[in-house]
């Protein structure tokens, strides 16, 4: 047996016991060979590494996140996560495929990585029907037959559409699960699962998706992990109620950590490893911390080949100088390093080559300020109208209703406490433009926009004066997608994303720190949130709760149904 590497001297993560020992490692071609206490200087390494009392745990796996949630590409984003330990990935490129449809889920698939990225069947582009969003891309049961016979694809991608999967049995996300099952029996099937309970969770549950990876509460998670659904932690669900609920209950099993969406400023500090530092700090024991960013998540998704050290398994490992801290000195890939703590991230000076269309996707017409004019037919001065209310923690949103003063025929927004809210069609197919209020989500005039609009990725303005409104979106078009903050008719700051309007090829230092200016630009507006970002771009998402944004207008994402502007009874936008 020719060995490559031996590291002595090591405290080895044993999985099955969840504790670490004391052991020599060996590994030859990339895998794991011999792991023993006993000298192993006689198998004569090429080269020997001590590991000075470090300790060595298995490489991270996120299996439920999205490349595109860092705006940046696979290449880039293989590099800027193995510092953090993260050597395996399970991509779902849905918010690709919504603007590119399968040519580009293809193109994001062909990109060269350093980690290990597998893929999931986007299963939800659009996220709800095309009757109810225009998207640039559609994935159909075409699409989903064509991926189901590339072995890149591991698992079906989040099904978000709860109607169509609880009570529609012809729904098309019906169609997809009934494909993947029959195509692929043994493949994970994923869900995006909203708040319900009994009968509803069972009826989600019976179509054959098996996780969740959503906002999770304590009172509903026992619920969901006794009827057989697999939870995936992302960071808003690591709370010390809800870890509490694993440690009580030594679910260890049934869950697993996952980043869902990352920022790219925040992929700056760091990504799974800091969602596992959290969850410990929340009360979750370091070892099942492990445990569960390696070995469940590894199960989960069929990946028997890693996510423990252990003979014939994958190398990937990390070396830790301070497990309290979990702080990284060493990061291996298949056996080799390719990190090591204080080493400047080396960017690859060849990136992905997007075709030349991909630059120029944004195509609606430039507003103007009678594009701002609501007309309203009504004998009034003041009419009710529907209003979306967001919140602080999270990305959920309610249905209020305000009084709105009428002027001359048309709703006088502007001398409200609601600020303006309009998503325009960008893929050139109907030119679509809907309009809502939100209850004064934030304190200063201006306005912030964005293509980065999940998951239709339409363009979307949020403003409280028409002159930073039409600012803000009058950019976006010259910027060819990306973020934008005004105020006061002024550009303050801007992260541009020209790829599809959602992605940028800058290195993450640079693009990490266009969007903290944006985020700082959003708070000083007075947006308010533990994640900004996240849940301005999330009011477009109509499988969110409870009532979000589409082109077609303003949704009730659990009924599917529009709500008018003005309550019929008070008046009609003419």
């Amino acid at each position: 047996m020719n060995i490559d590497l031996l590291i002595k001297n090591v405290n080895v993560y044993n999985t099955v016991k969840q504790a670490f020992e004391e052991k020599n490692v060996t590994v030859s071609e990339g895998k794991f060979y011999y792991i023993s206490s006993q000298d192993l200087a006689y198998l004569n390494a090429e080269k020997v590494v001590d590991g000075r009392g470090r300790y060595m745990v298995p490489g991270l796996l996120d299996i439920h996140m999205h490349i595109e949630s860092s705006m940046t590409t696979p290449t880039i984003f293989s590099k800027a996560v193995l510092p953090h330990g993260v050597t395996t990935v399970v991509a779902d490129a849905h918010e690709m495929a919504n603007v590119f449809g399968i040519d580009g889920l293809t193109e994001f698939m062909a990109a060269e990585t350093e980690i290990d990225i597998f893929h999931a069947i986007p299963s939800s582009v659009p996220s709800t029907t095309p009757e109810l969003e225009t998207t640039g891309g559609i994935i159909g049961l075409e699409e989903v037959a064509k991926l189901l016979e590339d072995p890149r694809i591991i698992c079906l991608g989040e099904a978000m559409n709860f109607k169509g999967i609880a009570s529609e049995p012809d729904s098309l996300i019906r169609q997809i699960i009934d494909l993947c099952k029959e195509k692929r029996p043994t493949m994970p099937l994923e869900g995006h699962c909203p708040k319900i309970y009994e009968e509803e969770l069972a009826a989600f549950l019976y179509s054959g998706i098996s996780s969740d990876h959503t906002h999770q509460f304590p009172e509903s998670l026992a619920e969901k992990i006794e009827n057989g659904m697999f939870i995936q932690f992302q960071n808003k669900s690591i709370t010390p109620e809800n870890m509490a609920v694993i440690v009580d209950n030594s679910y260890y099993d049934y869950a697993c950590l996952i980043t869902d969406d990352v920022m790219a400023d925040d992929l700056l500090e760091g990504h799974l490893n800091e969602n596992l530092k959290k969850a410990v700090a929340a009360g979750l024991p370091l070892e099942q911390a492990i445990y569960m960013t390696t070995y469940t998540p590894a199960r989960r998704m069929g990946l028997n080949d890693r996510g423990i050290i252990a003979p014939g398994r994958v190398a990937d490992f990390l070396l830790i100088d301070d497990l309290t801290a979990f702080s990284i000195d060493e990061v291996y890939k298949s056996g080799k390093p390719v990190h090591k703590k204080g080493d400047a991230v080396a960017y690859p000076k060849t990136i992905e080559q997007f075709p030349a269309a991909y630059s120029q996707s944004v195509h609606c017409k430039l507003l103007t300020a009678d594009d701002l004019k609501i007309a309203v037919e009504t004998t009034l001065d003041k009419v009710r109208c529907n209003v979306i209310q967001k919140q602080e923690i999270g990305t959920f949103t309610e249905r209020i209703t305000k009084e709105i003063p009428v002027k001359d025929g048309f709703l006088d927004w502007e001398n409200s406490d609601c600020a303006l809210l309009l998503v325009m069609e960008r893929y050139g197919k109907n030119g679509n433009i809907a309009y809502a209020l939100m209850e004064q989500p934030i304190t200063e005039q201006g306005s912030i926009g964005t293509t980065w609009a999940h998951d239709h990725h339409n363009v979307m303005v949020m403003g409280n004066s028409v002159q930073d409104i039409l600012t803000a979106q009058h950019e976006l078009l010259h910027m060819q997608g990306g973020y934008v903050v005004t105020k006061d008719g002024q550009v303050e700051a801007t992260c541009p994303l020209p790829i599809g309007g959602i992605l940028s090829q800058a290195p993450i230092s640079e693009l990490g720190n266009d969007l903290k200016l944006v985020r700082k630009a959003m708070q000083k507006l007075g947006y308010k949130n533990m994640n900004e970002i996240m849940s301005f771009s999330t009011l477009s998402l109509p499988v969110s709760p409870a009532i979000k944004m589409t082109d077609k207008g303003m949704m009730n994402t659990k009924t599917q149904e529009f709500y008018p502007l003005v309550f019929p009874e008070d008046g009609v936008i003419v």
